[in-house]
């Protein structure tokens, strides 16, 4: 049930999507006795828009998610285990075309950088399927033609593929590599996503150090308007969907604090 609530809820609270239906609200009232109404919610809702889509709000928030955690610093020595979250390939579309169809390279672009710098390393993929209505194939398994591109051995990564969110993927790679005592493990996810990612895999009692990739803004926040309205608009539901993430893992014990970084809050 919270799957399908926090999917359903994602979708509708999107700045995008809650800004059009109010936008069509505003024009059905219209049409009735609440005409003023009406006009009132079309004229805040066109507005709302230009702001999302201009204004550097949406850069803005992303950016307090991707700097909470910097880059890796390799200097500590090789990992002992290299965990990569899923969300990096399309299944549908992988589907459709018959072969692996990647919609973010960062992760990756990871995963083939770090196998082959730490060739004694265990890895991890761990996407299921997480749509509401799918057709049950985890993405894990597009996973194997992408490894023969990339050169690395097929028995070496180990799929976990039952996940669904990021709460699951925590548990069940825990349960798959069922960590020791003083190893170190690596997470690769977007560095938007990061916070979330480390605080489900603390709240499960797997400790792991950060690789974030993928980065959307600078390392300093460059603020001003946005030259592309549809480019702000992605920024900013990119930025309400994580935000918003946190915020429902938080209140329902998922993760141990509201904006999980890089020490775990006492």
């Amino acid at each position: 049930m919270f799957f399908i609530l926090s999917k359903t809820v994602a979708l509708l609270a999107l700045p995008s999507n809650f800004l059009i239906l109010l936008a069509l609200a505003g024009l059905v009232l219209m049409a009735t006795r609440f005409k003023r109404v009406g006009r009132w919610l079309a004229g805040a809702s066109l507005v709302s828009l230009a702001i999302a889509g201009f204004s550097p709000l949406g850069p803005l928030l992303l950016h307090q998610l991707e700097s909470r955690f910097p880059p890796w610093d390799p200097s500590r020595g090789p990992p002992d285990g290299i965990i990569v979250l899923g969300g990096s390939i399309t299944k549908y579309r992988s589907l459709d075309f018959g072969e692996p169809v990647a919609t973010e390279a960062g992760r990756l672009l990871a995963l083939a950088k770090l196998a082959r710098a730490y060739p004694n390393a265990r890895i991890v993929y761990s996407g299921g399927d997480a749509s509401l209505v799918g057709r049950k194939i985890p993405e894990t398994a597009f996973v194997p033609p992408l490894l023969d591109w990339f050169g690395i051995p097929r028995e070496r990564v180990l799929l976990e593929e039952r996940s669904r969110n990021t709460a699951e993927n925590a548990a069940f790679s825990k349960e798959l590599v069922q960590p020791k005592p003083g190893e170190r493990w690596l997470l690769v996810t977007s560095a938007w996503h990061m916070p979330r990612a480390v605080g489900c895999f603390r709240q499960a009692g797997f400790e792991v150090e950060a690789y974030p990739v993928g980065w959307r803004t600078h390392r300093r926040f460059r603020g001003g308007i946005v030259d592309h309205f549809s480019g702000g608009l992605t920024f900013l539901d990119e930025a309400v969907h994580e935000w918003q993430g946190l915020l429902t893992y938080w209140l329902t014990g998922r993760i141990g604090e509201l904006l999980p970084g890089p020490v775990a809050a006492r």
